[in-house]
């Protein structure tokens, strides 16, 4: 545990932060695994846009988005 205060309120910071971002990702997971499993255009678009959505609010980033996006794409299309 940190000693210094204003180390103390990072933790909380990163605590709140952390939080905020497991719904964003875990819904870009699940709408990933569901493009994959059912590789229709709607549920491709769809994990798109949520991979997009984590970008935008920080939760990935902009190279591992596009790192994403390529391996589905690769993975829905060689069904």
């Amino acid at each position: 545990m940190p000693n210094i205060k204003s180390a103390k309120k990072r933790v909380n910071v990163i605590k709140r932060q952390s939080e905020e971002n497991i719904p964003v990702r875990g819904s870009m997971r699940t709408a990933v695994k569901k493009a994959i499993k059912d590789s229709s255009n709607e549920n491709v678009n769809d994990a798109v846009k949520k991979i997009d959505n984590a970008v935008s609010k920080g939760v990935i980033t902009k190279n591992a988005a596009a790192r994403k996006k390529s391996r589905l794409m690769k993975k829905v299309n060689s069904k």
